[in-house]
């Protein structure tokens, strides 16, 4: 039930005390402050890890060669290893229930690519059809390379938009002819890449057709697979990072090398670097709600003392309301009302200034690792729900205090 008379008496008594209740409502309103502005900050560096990862394949494994520093078998070191098509196949066919996506790549760095007037230098990648998956490509218009293209080795070509723009500007590119190195190329498909202009600067073709006007017979430089994701991340991590190291060993003994050569071979699993940065992230979220509730606790503490010294200074009110006939549970009601409404009000005023805050300054932000800092809806309920908590336990131990003083004894304080 609404009480007017009590709700008056709670602001007269703030009126009393107004630097008091100002410092105390602005340690809390503090607290609270720091810990929305932690909690966006973290929530920003989680958006900028998820989308850095976001622009290939989360559940990947790359695997390239370099050149063997351990001799191996009456080997020398400083053999390069070249991959070949038969690499490939030989993982595809032995992981081939475990793997969701495979593609081979032969790529040429930098290639002249123009179309009429227009020239550039691009990457060109030979590549397979699951490629688009492994590398988050999303077409624009058109459509990827199929496995008619590989079969009949088709001069077809999928632009990145980048690309797009600086050779076609706004002309449409589909089914209009490319020269790679003056080789005619038809444009089949435009697409576009969350790792932006470096990731659409350049040129899809099949990889058949790469090894044969580049001469390569069957090399390849890398290879790139995505594993079945299990329900559980755990499991899905040490079932990813026991496939990677399963094919770092085939691809060993394929080639003949050193089973501890750790240059000849590289394996990259981004899910199990997913992990780990995701681990690391937690750590930060709970550095930060530490530190937030630190601080909070040290506003809460404040107001807890805060009403102490209200009670003490109040001995003789509240003797004279329990001789009156005052009951103990209304004593306690009048202290818990004031401590709860002041922390709550504080509470809340630091809340919504740390929302506004990062409303008004998140989207300017311009970071690759961190984006969009923001406070999640169910978090800043719970801070409400957890505000009040605070009060009452902050008013608890001063209305106990208060609801045990003996009206002879407090009709006697000075």
């Amino acid at each position: 039930m609404f009480d007017i008379e009590r709700w008056q008496e709670i602001f007269e008594t703030l009126r009393k005390n107004k630097l008091r209740t100002f410092l105390t409502g602005l340690s809390v309103a503090s607290g609270i402050f720091i810990l929305v502005i932690l909690l966006g900050f973290s929530k920003g560096i989680e958006n900028g890890v998820r989308s850095e990862f976001e622009q290939d394949a989360t559940n990947r494994i790359s695997v390239w060669t370099g050149v063997t520093s351990k001799g191996y078998k009456g080997l020398n070191p400083g053999r390069r290893i070249q991959l070949k098509n038969s690499s490939f196949e030989a993982v595809e066919q032995k992981y081939d229930h475990q793997l969701e996506y495979r593609t081979r790549d032969y790529m040429i760095w930098g290639g002249s690519v123009n179309y009429k007037n227009e020239t550039g230098n691009y990457r060109i990648r030979g590549t397979l059809p699951d490629n688009q998956f492994i590398e988050n490509a999303d077409i624009g218009t058109g459509r990827f390379i199929n496995e008619s293209d590989l079969a009949n080795h088709k001069k077809v070509a999928v632009i990145g938009n980048k690309m797009k723009k600086d050779l076609f500007k706004d002309e449409d590119a589909i089914d209009k002819n490319i020269q790679i190195f003056g080789i005619n190329f038809k444009v089949v498909g435009v697409f576009f890449d969350p790792g932006g202009d470096r990731e659409e600067s350049q040129v899809y073709i099949p990889v058949s057709t790469a090894q044969q006007i580049f001469n390569a017979g069957d090399n390849i430089r890398n290879m790139a697979f995505t594993v079945k994701m299990a329900d559980n991340f755990d499991e899905a991590v040490a079932q990813s990072y026991a496939i990677a190291e399963g094919i770092e060993s085939q691809i060993k003994e394929i080639h003949t090398i050193s089973p501890e050569d750790q240059s000849a071979v590289r394996v990259n699993n981004t899910l199990e670097e997913a992990k780990k940065i995701f681990s690391l992230i937690a750590t930060i979220q709970g550095v930060f709600w530490f530190v937030g509730i630190g601080t909070i606790i040290a506003g809460i503490v404040g107001v807890g003392n805060i009403m102490l010294i209200i009670v003490k200074e109040r001995t003789k009110e509240i003797g004279i309301r329990k001789a009156l006939g005052a009951l103990p549970m209304s004593i306690v009601s009048m202290i818990l009302q004031e401590a709860v409404f002041v922390t709550m009000f504080s509470g809340l005023f630091g809340l919504i200034f740390g929302l506004g805050l990062l409303e008004v300054v998140g989207p300017q932000i311009d970071s690759d690792f961190i984006k969009y800092p923001q406070v999640d809806f169910n978090i800043a309920l719970t801070t409400v729900f957890l505000l009040v908590i605070a009060g009452a336990v902050a008013g608890f131990i001063p209305a106990y205090r208060a609801a045990k003083i003996k009206p002879i004894v407090a009709l006697r304080d000075e």
